[in-house]
C-alpha cells in the first residue's frame, strides 16, 4: 500500500461524474447526500483502521457497528481440512451488516480463504478488497462478467454469494424477502463441483427503505435509488443482534437435469427461508 487511505468524497464523485455541471447542483443537496451516506463517520472509521485488511477488518466493522451475532447450525459448516471448496449462499436482508457478518464468521472458520462476488465499487475499500472478486455488469466492463465469475469459481477460495443481487424487498404479502435468485451460483457450483451451503440471515431495514424501493418500482425508475440509503440503513441497524442459521451442505450432484438451473436456484432459495 502507498500509505494513502481511501476516503469517501462526494464532491469529487459528483465532479468526476458530472464535470462542470456539478457546480449547478445546489449545495444543500450535496450536504444532504454527505449526511445520508455518513461521509464523516465512515471516513473517521477508515482513517482509524489504516492498513487493516481481510477478516480482522470485517470483525472491526462489526464491533464499530455494535453488532452481536448468534450462529445456529455451526456444526453444518464443512471442515476446513476436508480438501473441498464450497459455495455459500444467503438471503440479503440488510445490504451491509449481513455481508460483513457472513464474511467474518466464514472467514474465521476457513482461515481467510473466502471471496465475495461483489460490485466493483467496493474494491475502493482497502480493508475489504483482498476478499473481493469485483463484478461489473454494466457498460463495457459488463462484457467481462462471465470471465470474472469463472475465474472466481476456478480459484482456491470458498465463494460467498447473495444470489438475489439486491437486498431484500417487502413483498405483496408484507414479508421481507429476496427477489428471485439468479442461477449463476448453481451453474458455476456444478461446473466447479462445489457443494452449496444455504445460510439464512435475520434482520430487516426500515419501513422507509421498503416504501422507497416499491415507489421506484411502481414508477419504473431503473436506477436503484434505494441503494443510496443503504449506508444510512446500516447505521439505523447499529447495536443489534442478528441470527445466522447455517443449513446442511447440498451436494452439487443434486442439481441434475430434472430441473433447470433457474428452478434449482429457486429451490435453494426456499431451503434458505425454511431454516
Amino acid at each position: 500500500m502507498d500509505g494513502t487511505i481511501f476516503k469517501i468524497d462526494i464532491d469529487k464523485v459528483l465532479h468526476d461524474k458530472a464535470g462542470k455541471k456539478a457546480g449547478y447542483i445546489p449545495r444543500f443537496m450535496v450536504s444532504w447526500l454527505k449526511k445520508t451516506i455518513h461521509q464523516e463517520e465512515i471516513n473517521a472509521f477508515l482513517e482509524e483502521e489504516g492498513d487493516r485488511q481481510g477478516v480482522p477488518w470485517l470483525w472491526d466493522c462489526l464491533r464499530y457497528l455494535g453488532v452481536e451475532l448468534k450462529v445456529e447450525g455451526r456444526e453444518n459448516l464443512p471442515s476446513p481440512s476436508d480438501g473441498k471448496l464450497y459455495t455459500f449462499v444467503s438471503n440479503h436482508p440488510l445490504g451491509g451488516q449481513d455481508g460483513v457478518a457472513l464474511g467474518a464468521v466464514l472467514g474465521e472458520h476457513y482461515d481467510g480463504r473466502i471471496k465475495y462476488l461483489v460490485n466493483d465499487i467496493l474494491m475502493n475499500l482497502h480493508g475489504l478488497a483482498p476478499l473481493c472478486i469485483p463484478i461489473n455488469t454494466t457498460g463495457k466492463k459488463g462484457r467481462d462478467f462471465p470471465k470474472m465469475v469463472e475465474a472466481g469459481f476456478a480459484g482456491n477460495d470458498h465463494i460467498i454469494m447473495f444470489p438475489a443481487g439486491l437486498c431484500s424487498r417487502r413483498q405483496k404479502d408484507g414479508q421481507i424477502r429476496d427477489l428471485a435468485w439468479k442461477k449463476t451460483f448453481i451453474t458455476k457450483s456444478i461446473s466447479s463441483q462445489r457443494d452449496v451451503v444455504p445460510i439464512y440471515f435475520s434482520g430487516h431495514n426500515s419501513n422507509f427503505f421498503y416504501r422507497l424501493a416499491n415507489i421506484c418500482k411502481w414508477l419504473h425508475i431503473k436506477f436503484n435509488v434505494a441503494m443510496l440509503f443503504l449506508v444510512d440503513e446500516m447505521y439505523k441497524n447499529r447495536n443489534k443482534t442478528f441470527t445466522i442459521k447455517i443449513g446442511e451442505p447440498i451436494p452439487w450432484q443434486t442439481f441434475d437435469r430434472s430441473r433447470s438451473d433457474q428452478e434449482w436456484a429457486a429451490y435453494v432459495r426456499e431451503k434458505v427461508y425454511q431454516l
